[in-house]
């Protein structure tokens, strides 16, 4: 009996493991889809969105399997539902931006232009529809899905979900190599601003294919140089110091003149 309870337990594991596996996927899949549609109103053509090659934008699978297995015990309550989706999602999108510009050096996006935003990596805009979104997940999508891939007989299943990951994880390595040859040719870049850069760097890489669907489907993208911020910080330091030392001059000659003045003032009052 233990053993085969142990061996039920394994099974039950694995199918919900699986579960995830596809929601995952198909999540990435329709945050693809409404990345390109929008993109597809703003600039009137398709863009390829994402950081992958692949029809697919993770950051959305990640939110769903996160919104999912950790929201799914609130479903009685729309409002935390909706709440906890807009901080689950404000925090994802936060600190993959926060890392993709740190490990790339490269801001993708940016909402510092927009109301309500927190150092321009995320905004209201677009977290109350995260929120909504965190709503259709629960009452919608997940009852949707779940019962259709538990339809899916288990061979089938496992089938699917190892070619999925084997997909995803080639396509990450190819991604991560292209996104560090966007970097190291922003670190040879010689211009004297970011912008100057972005344009050196989308210039050189036109002929690259990979390349250029990566720098395209972030049209707002700007590549930076780190030596180029690094000098850019120690001029500004040098500035502030520069400016706090002539403030301090300019205090202490406003106190010898005062003090001259009160000299001046008693001697006549003296006389």
């Amino acid at each position: 009996m233990p053993k085969k309870n142990e061996q039920s337990e394994r099974v039950l594991m694995t199918v919900a493991i699986e579960n995830y596996i596809l929601l995952f996927f198909v999540s990435a899949v329709l945050g693809w889809i409404m990345e390109v549609t929008c993109k597809l109103f703003e600039f009137h053509r398709f863009i390829n969105r994402g950081f992958l090659i692949g029809p697919y934008c993770p950051i959305y699978g990640v939110g769903a399997v996160v919104i999912i297995a950790t929201l799914t015990r609130y479903a009685d309550s729309p409002v935390i539902v909706f709440i906890m989706a807009i901080l689950i999602c404000g925090t994802l999108e936060y600190l993959t931006s926060y890392a993709m510009e740190k490990l790339f050096h490269a801001r993708w996006w940016d909402y510092s232009q927009r109301r309500w935003n927190i150092n321009g990596r995320i905004c209201a805009v677009t977290l109350i529809p995260f929120g909504i979104l965190g709503l259709v997940m629960i009452y919608l999508v997940k009852p949707f899905l779940f019962r259709l891939f538990a339809q899916i007989p288990q061979p089938w299943m496992n089938g699917v979900c190892a070619v999925l990951v084997a997909v995803f994880l080639t396509d990450t390595v190819i991604s991560t190599t292209i996104l560090g040859k966007i970097r190291h040719t922003a670190e040879l870049a010689s211009g004297d601003s970011t912008e100057a850069i972005t344009h050196i760097v989308r210039e050189k890489l036109q002929a690259r294919p990979l390349v250029r669907r990566t720098l395209r489907a972030f049209p707002y993208a700007q590549v930076y140089n780190k030596r180029l911020l690094d000098r850019i910080k120690r001029t500004r330091a040098e500035i502030k110091e520069e400016l706090q030392q002539k403030r301090e001059d300019l205090r202490s000659d406003v106190e010898q003149w005062e003090q001259r003045m009160r000299i001046l003032k008693e001697k006549k009052t003296g006389k």
